[in-house]
């Protein structure tokens, strides 16, 4: 039997797109997830995947599957939480335990998504575990491929641009931070999942690479980019920034899990231009720009699953 390449988070956006890919490259896949609704749809695409509902924070019978594996691509993340101890255990704590079993069963390569958050200027509790987390990685014995993507967007997209979009086909009128025009650098999925399979066939250099997309892009164009893909006509209502930030800390006395936090409203309006770097030219995957990224996501029958995923927190 072939060795297995395990994935972890492999029921978020990334891996709903990764692991059909690997499917088709002939690897076995042992997928691993907290999110009980999106490993249901993970099996229901992938038959014969081996899917297993795990809390990577909490050590367990799963860090024997590491045993015998030709990588771990490492995917988990908590997005969003109101609390910073959320944070530190499933980037930080999970990330921990994952090194463990791949040192511990001498797994030859860990790809390992972090994020462009460890170099930006905003400071929160997401950003500082993603820090951390990295770290374990680098100053680990596992040989390693670090990458840092930007925002992402594409198919099985809950929490990003598939929010915005849902939000958008909701409300005639849609309230904006401030002037919107906050610069971000999205990157569609499937330019990352060429990289995460670039990556795993040339192996382990122990490098770490900024996987950023090529177009700056304001926040209130992707917002008339997706009213535009979705034939929608919407007012783009500007709120002052103090009365924007109320709002949502009054939303999230209300509501559990909001689904934008004052953190998240801080990172987006922190001014960040991360450096692009030619990944594009090392990992031979070209570049996809984002209004026909756009246009093959909403083309796709793929994009109902953005409504029937369940926020990844």
């Amino acid at each position: 039997m072939t060795p297995a390449i395990v994935v972890t988070g492999a029921a978020g956006l990334v891996g709903q797109n990764l692991v059909p890919l690997l499917r088709e490259r002939g690897h076995r896949v042992v997928a691993f997830d907290k999110n009980r609704t999106n490993l249901t749809i993970l099996e229901q695409l992938n038959p014969g995947v081996a899917a297993e509902h795990v809390d990577l924070s909490r050590p367990g019978p799963w860090q024997e599957r590491f045993a015998g594996a030709s990588a771990v691509v490492d995917l988990k993340a908590q997005i969003t939480a109101l609390e910073h101890n959320t944070f530190e255990r499933h980037n930080v704590e999970a990330g921990r335990l994952v090194l463990e079993a791949c040192e511990r069963h001498a797994v030859p390569h860990l790809v390992h998504l972090s994020s462009s958050v460890v170099i930006s200027v905003a400071d929160d509790g997401y950003t500082r575990s993603k820090r951390r987390g990295e770290e374990l990685v680098r100053n680990g014995r596992a040989p390693f491929t670090v990458l840092r993507p930007p925002l992402l967007y594409g198919c099985f997209d809950a929490k990003h641009l598939g929010w915005l979009a849902g939000f958008l086909r909701k409300a005639p009128i849609v309230p904006i931070p401030g002037s919107g025009r906050y610069m971000r650098q999205p990157l569609y999925v499937k330019d990352l999942c060429g990289v995460i399979l670039s990556a795993l066939a040339r192996g382990p250099r122990n490098g770490v690479h900024n996987v950023i997309g090529h177009e700056r892009i304001d926040f209130i164009d992707i917002l008339r980019a997706l009213a535009a893909e979705l034939g929608l006509r919407r007012v783009l209502l500007p709120i002052p920034l103090p009365l924007f930030r109320l709002l949502l800390g009054a939303y999230a006395l209300v509501f559990r899990k909001p689904p934008f936090t004052t953190e998240q409203l801080d990172a987006l309006t922190a001014g960040d231009d991360f450096p692009v770097e030619p990944w594009s030219e090392e990992f031979g995957v070209p570049y996809t720009p984002f209004h026909q990224a756009l246009r093959e996501v909403y083309a796709s029958p793929l994009r109902r699953y953005n409504d029937l995923m369940a926020s990844p927190h």
